[in-house]
């Protein structure tokens, strides 16, 4: 078999870092890892190919030589994975599709061969037997959870790494939480699960063999969901291997807040060498979290929480939503006090969203609030619900938030509060990770020179150098950052008044 796996472009978003990538010459943010997994559980005689349309072309001679088109994607691709699926059939090239696009949404693909969903741990199996008999049905599904020792080493031999800005890692599924507005544990289950020890040295050596020196993401959705085990077993173990080779990596994962209250975590994860984390903080507002189920974030000061993790050296990347049904008029300004006290400069402001498989899309259906299906962007101006404020005043109150924390003022500002609060680990010897140079160089021309924010770059340029020279590297980068953000909220701001989402025809 000639397998070609594939995997569709993503629209410009603030987490596809588009803006920013062009400083270091990369072209994507990640490689697809759930692609390369499932490579690695296919028939190792099977030739295979993989094609990032985040990197390359798709071209006809590619699907050419496919036998069968292997299709991932998650709910922000979908636009590009149906152009897939078009060219397919018009190639007479039969196609597989599975991932969380397709698992959610599978009735929405009639022109899809075979849909194998879930967890390909459990679904890939069955499809691949009934194949070699000649006799594949259509739907492979299971909603039983995979055991992860049986996830096999990615195959990543079938990317060229260099094109990346960072690699990733997938240590654990599932989260203990379970909000309204998540279809984490619709997909994944509320009780995580893990690889073993053996299984998670295996990758990072993988990736260090391979010439792999920088970021590495843990994808997780909530890394410390077991982390009586991390403490025990594999924060050690990787400190201890981040030694030997003498700190090659650095990570970034996701947690939920409650990490605050565990101070010899947090100390672990920095000495394994993790520096930064995304929390989902949603709203200062306490009606709004009880409202969502975001349990671990009440009856806490959120502000000290994030402060507390900055000073255990940590960087705190926060996710932040508008439009709960009891948010008021009053929100937007806490919400941008909020992001502006707490220093958090990557911080991802979107309208609430009711996904399929959470909660909440099955509350809005009952109620009879639901206008369609959502896009997957987490910051379009795209409304599939009714809210209760006014759609009006929601889209103008969320086009306030974006203007103001992605202004040069505003954003600089953040910069430096989170430098001011951040105390990261000292690590021997001074490194500069690879491509800096050139970044700052264009930094300089883009932003120093050219740019609106002149004022506040030089500022913080010499600032750093001067106060805190260590993270002046740290520095320059969150001002890259912000040229990307500022290009999103651009964007958004010349969007229409809005717009409802596509209504489903379920």
């Amino acid at each position: 078999m000639n397998i070609l796996l594939v995997y569709p472009r993503y629209p410009d978003t603030f987490w596809g870092f588009r803006h920013a990538l062009k400083f270091i010459g990369r072209k994507a943010s990640f490689p697809p890892l759930g692609l390369l997994t499932v490579a690695a559980m296919l028939p190792g005689e099977w030739e295979k190919r993989l094609i990032d349309m985040n990197v390359h072309t798709l071209s006809d001679r590619d699907l050419a030589w496919a036998d069968y088109v292997f299709i991932s994607a998650m709910t922000i691709q979908q636009e590009s994975a149906r152009e897939v699926i078009v060219r397919c059939r018009q190639m007479g090239v039969k196609t597989v599709a599975g991932g969380p696009l397709f698992t959610t949404c599978h009735e929405d693909f009639p022109e899809v061969d075979h849909l194998v969903l879930g967890e390909a741990e459990l679904t890939l199996p069955p499809f691949l037997a009934d194949l070699e008999k000649g006799a594949p049905r259509r739907l492979y599904a299971d909603t039983r959870r995979a055991d992860l020792r049986d996830t096999p080493l990615p195959l990543w031999e079938l990317v060229d790494v260099r094109n990346y800005a960072a690699m990733n890692i997938q240590y654990s599924r599932g989260c203990p939480f379970d909000c309204e507005f998540c279809d984490i544990t619709g997909l994944f289950g509320r009780k995580p699960r893990t690889k073993t020890l053996e299984q998670l040295v295996t990758e990072l050596e993988s990736l260090y063999v391979r010439g792999w020196r920088g970021a590495v993401f843990f994808v997780d959705d909530n890394f410390i969901g077991d982390r009586g085990k991390l403490k025990r077993e594999v924060l050690p173990a990787m400190t201890a291997w981040m030694e030997e080779k003498k700190e090659p990596f650095y990570f970034y994962t996701e947690a939920s807040i409650d990490l605050a209250d565990d101070g010899r975590l947090m100390e672990l994860m920095v000495r394994a060498g993790f520096e930064e984390v995304f929390i989902g903080i949603e709203t200062p507002q306490e009606e709004g979290l009880a409202e969502s189920g975001k349990i671990q974030n009440r009856n806490r000061d959120l502000l000290a929480s994030v402060r507390s993790i900055q000073r255990a050296g940590l960087q705190v990347h926060g996710g932040f939503i508008v439009g709960f049904d009891s948010d008021q008029p009053a929100i937007f300004e806490r919400q941008i006090r909020f992001i502006q006290e707490s220093g958090i400069v990557t911080a991802m402001v979107g309208m609430l969203t009711a996904l399929r498989g959470t909660r909440l899309y099955q509350r809005l259906h009952r109620e009879g609030r639901l206008l369609g299906d959502a896009s997957g962007n987490n910051t379009a101006i795209a409304l599939n619900f009714v809210p209760r404020m006014q759609p009006e005043a929601l889209i103008s109150g969320y086009r306030t938030i974006l203007d103001t924390i992605y202004s040069p003022r505003h954003y600089y500002q953040r910069v430096i509060r989170l430098l001011q609060e951040y105390r990261p680990l000292p690590r021997g010897k001074f490194r500069i990770q690879p491509g800096y140079l050139g970044a700052l160089v264009k930094s300089i021309l883009v932003l120093g020179v050219l740019g609106r924010e002149r004022f506040q770059f030089w500022k913080l340029f010499f600032w750093s150098l001067c106060r805190k020279p260590r993270l002046f590297p740290l520095a320059i980068t969150y001002a890259i950052y912000g040229f990307h953000f500022r290009k999103i909220a651009e964007k958004v701001r010349g969007s229409g008044m809005f717009e409802t989402a596509t209504v489903s025809n379920n």
